[in-house]
């Protein structure tokens, strides 16, 4: 990452833009271009921003953003490959406890059930029916 960030910053310097000027025409903060060029990933929550942002940085100063970001998954990819896969696991089932967790139900905030449209049907028939049984049996009524 510290490869990045100095390419970076050998490029504005030498094109004579100033990191103020930079942080304006792209409209990302100071601080965060100040964090790419000292390679300091560790400000950065969000990897797929943090990849934005250097993207369009290396387009405005006019480098060849696919190499840069081809050394950046080179970096993560070396990074996260360090990780041993039991600390990922755990990880992984620590995080599917906290979803199942996270589920309250209620009377109140669980969902209803849905019918389907047969289910309708056959309800709206079976009143046609009585209405029809109830003229009829009146109408029978009179006539006696």
């Amino acid at each position: 990452m510290l490869e990045i960030g100095e390419c970076l910053r050998e490029a504005r310097i030498s094109s004579g833009v100033a990191l103020k000027e930079a942080s304006n025409d792209l409209n990302i903060k100071e601080a965060i271009l100040e964090n790419i060029e000292s390679g300091s990933i560790g400000a950065f929550k969000n990897i797929y921003e943090l990849k934005e942002y250097i993207q369009n940085y290396a387009k405005y100063l006019g480098l060849d953003s696919g190499k840069l970001l081809d050394l950046f998954n080179d970096y993560l990819f070396e990074y996260t490959s360090k990780i041993p896969i039991k600390e990922i696991e755990k990880k992984m089932v620590e995080q599917q406890k906290e979803n199942k967790e996270e589920k309250v139900v209620s009377p109140y905030t669980k969902p209803m059930k849905k019918y389907s449209s047969r289910y309708y049907m056959i309800a709206y028939i079976g009143l046609i029916l009585l209405a029809i049984g109830i003229v009829l049996w009146s109408i029978i009524q009179i006539a006696m």
